[in-house]
């Protein structure tokens, strides 16, 4: 399997054309696993912003006016596009965020989950009618699209993610702005590529690469009605007060400290290979990683020493190596930061089983000695207290809490101020429906370490890991890039003679 190695510049896609836009300013893209610059990405300024939202605007009303049916054909072309060319954009992942190239198709496939979900768009915007609500009165309800809208996503999914906004988007009548992660850049103009070859008009569907100048422009700018976000909790929140303070509709999903409750009746070889997977895949860069291992009554110490024995063995390689298990951290900053959270938990207590910190990167492969490394870390005696157990760390880095008893598990769990998702392993039916009831966070899995939701259910999390009032994707996604009407009918010969002062009822 050859990796993707295409070293031209990364720019923008504007009015159905790559362009380089006209921001002078440019950062590197890193391939993580050598540590080498690939490529330059070119960074958008407010004007490159204006002229993507102007492109969306002009070809809005008549993308709107298309029929949903046409508009799901050109999805199903899409679809087909995906699956054709699915394996060259795991390559583009694993080249530039540096996850391993299996775990990168997997993230391809969930995303055309959702393409395939908005090919059913004709069925999802059908409206309510009822007929004579009052004498000689029909009333129904539509939904329309709001116009342009936006989509500023992480690094962490530069496929699945943005296919979480924009298929859904654009099949129900919006034209889309995508500000992807300049970190790992090169998947959006890709998947612009194919919506174009796909039959999509120009303008439907934009993409502005670049930071905090161009997420600004998009904030304030007057003809972008909603806004849709993925990544920390700090800047979702950001995301949120400004731009409802701009009058646009905004969904915008944060931070996360998962937790994975084990029983002391739960098959601990499973909970094992579930900690194991879920705390150290993508090398815990995931927004649904599990950070959190509490361990239940007196099995504490025999899972410890499993989990223990597993994340030294861990085949942290190349990701383009199929035997590997984890990969590079995704820049060197945040390996530092990753290691700095390793240093603080040492100094606050906890005892550290399994030091991930000068993992040698020549062990990794050819050609990676340079590349940002961390090994998997194992913590075990981590209290709430501590700033490794309250702060989401984004990185292989496991922690594990004891709980006496199944009430203190779920107290624990709900009083951090994350609820994005959890999970508890255990053999009790009832324990499990105690849990999955009582437990104060937005997905839940019962013997399923990591509980993301299929495209037709919808992806998102409670308290300070989500801000807005709707989720992504599935019918939440619809509701949330449409807008209602309801409209009430009659006609002359039903009408009385003579005004009315009073409030309309139902005759």
């Amino acid at each position: 399997m050859q990796p993707y190695s295409d070293s031209n510049e990364v720019a923008q896609y504007i009015a159905g054309s790559r362009t380089a836009g006209a921001s002078q300013r440019s950062q590197p893209v890193y391939n993580p696993a050598t540590g080498a610059v690939a490529r330059q990405v070119r960074l958008a300024n407010e004007a490159d912003v204006a002229t993507a939202v102007a492109a969306a605007q002009a070809a809005f009303p008549a993308w709107a006016d298309t029929p949903p049916i046409r508009r799901a054909r050109v999805m199903f072309k899409f679809l087909e596009l995906l699956n054709r060319h699915k394996d060259d954009l795991a390559r583009m992942i694993t080249a530039e965020h540096g996850k391993v190239f299996t775990d990168a198709q997997g993230e391809v496939a969930r995303g055309i989950d959702v393409v395939e979900f908005a090919c059913g768009i004709p069925q999802l915007l059908k409206g309510d009618y009822t007929d004579q609500v009052s004498t000689g009165i029909d009333n129904w309800t539509l939904r329309q699209p709001l116009g342009v809208v936006a989509g500023i996503t992480p690094f962490n999914f530069p496929v699945m993610v943005p296919c979480w906004m924009f298929p859904v988007a654009i099949a129900a009548g919006n034209c889309f702005v995508l500000k992807p992660s300049p970190i790992d850049p090169s998947p959006s103009l890709f998947m612009a590529d194919l919506l174009k070859q796909a039959g999509l008009p120009g303008g439907v569907f934009n993409v502005v690469q670049g930071d905090k100048e161009a997420v600004d422009a998009l904030l304030a700018h007057p003809d972008v009605k909603a806004v849709s976000f993925v990544g920390s909790t700090p800047i979702a929140n950001h995301i949120y007060e400004t731009g409802a303070r701009h009058g646009k509709r905004v969904q915008a999903l944060g931070g996360a400290k998962n937790h994975l409750v084990v029983m002391p009746d739960a098959d601990i070889d499973q909970a094992v290979d579930a900690l194991i997977g879920a705390g150290y895949g993508s090398a815990g860069e995931r927004c649904m990683a599990i950070s959190v291992a509490v361990l239940v009554g007196d099995i504490g110490d025999q899972v410890v020493a499993k989990l223990a024995e597993r994340a030294r063995s861990l085949k942290v390689l190349d990701g383009m190596n199929l035997a590997a298990e984890m990969g590079p951290i995704v820049t060197e900053a945040a390996r530092q930061r990753i290691s700095g959270y390793i240093d603080q938990g040492v100094k606050e207590g906890a005892q550290l089983v399994v030091d991930g910190r000068g993992f040698p990167g020549s062990d990794a492969g050819p050609g990676c000695a340079e590349g940002f490394w961390l090994g998997g870390t194992l913590f075990d005696h981590v209290t709430p207290e501590m700033r490794i157990y309250k702060e989401e760390i984004f990185g292989p880095v496991l922690a594990c809490v004891r709980a006496k008893d199944f009430a203190e598990a779920v107290q624990l769990i709900n009083a951090h101020e994350f609820g994005n998702g959890v999970s508890c392993f255990t053999r009790d039916g009832h324990v499990a429906r105690e849990f999955a009831r009582r437990i104060q966070v937005g997905m839940v899995g019962i013997n399923v370490p990591i509980p993301v939701p299929m495209a037709w259910h919808g992806f998102g999390g409670w308290k300070k890991s989500l801000f807005g009032d709707m989720h992504a994707y599935g019918e939440e996604g619809v509701r949330f890039y449409t807008k209602q009407k309801s409209v009430m009918q009659r006609w002359p010969e039903s009408i009385g003679k003579g005004a009315e002062f009073v409030m309309p009822t139902a005759k």
